[in-house]
C-alpha cells in the first residue's frame, strides 16, 4: 500500500553543527528531499516558504533555541500542522516533556540510531500524510455539503416565488408587490432588531425566513371565487365574509404542505404566522381570529403594515395610487389601531427606505394593463 505521493516528501532539519546536518542528510537523503537551516530565525522562513512535510529540530541553537522555534511555528496558521521531531542530545525527561508539551510528536536523542531515525521519520509522516488526506476529504465533504444547501435554499426560494407569483395572477397585484412587500418587511424587521427587545426575536434566520415567505402572505386567495377576487367594488357583507376565508385556505395549504415535506426547520412556522395571521389587528377587530396586541405573532404585525402600505401607494384598475405622504399619514393614524405601535415607529424612521423601495419596484404601464385585461376577461364585462 502506497502511503506517501509519488513526490518525494520534504524534510528540513535544523541544527547549528555541520557535522550534524551532514549526517541526517546522508541517513535521509535517498528517500526523502532534505532542506537544512542552521539557526532558529532561518528554519522558521523557511518553513513558511517550503511548508515541509516534516521537521526535524536542535533544542540547542544559537540565537533562539529549539523549543522558542517550536513554539513560534506552532502559533503561525501556515505551519502549524508540521510535525516536529526534536532531534537533540537534551536527555532529561523533563527536556522531552517540554518538548512534547510545545506541540512536538517526538523526541529523539543523540547518539543517532539510523534504523529509530528512519523508523520514526517514516511513521510520522505516514500520520502526517493520513491526516492532510482526511483534511482534504473533509473540506470536500463540507464544500459539497455548502453548495447543496445553496442549491436547496435557492430551490425553495424558486418554489415559495412560484406559488406566490401563480397565486398572484389571479389578483389585481402585481408581481412586484411580491418584491416590494418582501423588501418592506426586511426592512421593518432590521429597524425593529436595533430595540433590546426584539435582539434576540429577530436574528438573522428569521429575518430571512420572513423575507422568503412574504411573497405568501396572500396564497390563500387562490381559493376565493373569482367574482370576488375581481369585484372592483366594495364588498358586500357575504362577499366580504367569504373573502376573509383566504388566510384560513392558505394556513391549511401550508399545513398539508408540511405534514409531506416533514420537519424541515422554522420555515412553515414563520410563512403560516404570516399567512393566517397578517389582517389581524392590533385592537382585536381584525380577521380571522380577532387576535389583540402581543397575541398577534411579529412577524404577521409587520406584514400587516407592508401590505397596507403598498395596497396604498399602488395603483389598481379601480383607484390611482396613493402618495407616500398620505399613505404615511394613514399608517400613523392605524397606530395602536390597525397597527403595532412600535412597527409604525419603525416604518417612520424608514420612511425614506419606503420610499426607494417602491421606486426601484414600481410597476410598469404594461404590469397593469396585462392586470386590466386579466381581470375583464375573468369577470366578464362590467
Amino acid at each position: 500500500m502506497k502511503i506517501f505521493p509519488a513526490v518525494k516528501p520534504t524534510i528540513l532539519v535544523v541544527d547549528d553543527e555541520a557535522s550534524n546536518l551532514s549526517l541526517v542528510s546522508g541517513l535521509l537523503r535517498d528517500n526523502y528531499l532534505i532542506k537544512t537551516a542552521k539557526e532558529g530565525v532561518r528554519a522558521i522562513q523557511l518553513a513558511q516558504q517550503e511548508q515541509p512535510d516534516l521537521i526535524l529540530l536542535d533544542v540547542m541553537m544559537p540565537g533562539i533555541n529549539g523549543y522558542e522555534v517550536c513554539r513560534l511555528l506552532k502559533a503561525d496558521s501556515l505551519t502549524c500542522n508540521i510535525p516536529v521531531l526534536f532531534l537533540t542530545s537534551q536527555s532529561e525527561m523533563a527536556d522531552e516533556g517540554t518538548g512534547l508539551n510545545l506541540g512536538a510528536v517526538d523526541y529523539i536523542t543523540r547518539p543517532i540510531n539510523p534504523g529509530i531515525l528512519s523508523s520514526r521519520v517514516h511513521a510520522h509522516l505516514a500520520v502526517a500524510h493520513r491526516s492532510r488526506s482526511m483534511q482534504i476529504s473533509n473540506e470536500y465533504l463540507e464544500f459539497e455539503v455548502a453548495k447543496r444547501t445553496r442549491q436547496i435554499s435557492s430551490m425553495q426560494d424558486m418554489t415559495i416565488l412560484a406559488m406566490a407569483s401563480l397565486a398572484e395572477t389571479r389578483d389585481v397585484d402585481t408581481g412586484n408587490h411580491l418584491r416590494r412587500t418582501q423588501n418592506y418587511v426586511r426592512a421593518l424587521a432590521l429597524q425593529l432588531r436595533r430595540k433590546s427587545a426584539y435582539v434576540d426575536v429577530l436574528t438573522d434566520e428569521v429575518i430571512d425566513l420572513l423575507y422568503k415567505c412574504a411573497p405568501l402572505h396572500d396564497i390563500g386567495k387562490v381559493g376565493i371565487p373569482d367574482r370576488i377576487l375581481h369585484k372592483p367594488g366594495r364588498y358586500e357583507p357575504e362577499e366580504f365574509e367569504v373573502m376573509k376565508r383566504h388566510p384560513a385556505l392558505g394556513r391549511d395549504a401550508l399545513e398539508s404542505a408540511r405534514q409531506t415535506a416533514g420537519n424541515i426547520g422554522d420555515f412553515f412556522e414563520v410563512a403560516k404566522d404570516v399567512v393566517y395571521s397578517h389582517h389581524e389587528r392590533w385592537d382585536g377587530t381584525g380577521y380571522p381570529q380577532g387576535l389583540a396586541a402581543q397575541a398577534i405573532p411579529l412577524v404577521a404585525r409587520i406584514m400587516a403594515l407592508a401590505d397596507v402600505y403598498d395596497a396604498l401607494i399602488s395603483p389598481r384598475i379601480y383607484k390611482p395610487g396613493m402618495p407616500h405622504e398620505e399613505a404615511a399619514d394613514i399608517i400613523v393614524a392605524g397606530s395602536a389601531r390597525h397597527f403595532d405601535p412600535e412597527v409604525v415607529d419603525a416604518f417612520l424612521d424608514l420612511s425614506f427606505e419606503f420610499r426607494a423601495i417602491a421606486d426601484r419596484y414600481a410597476d410598469s404601464d404594461q404590469d397593469l394593463t396585462e392586470k386590466a385585461n386579466f381581470v375583464i376577461s375573468a369577470i366578464g364585462p362590467l
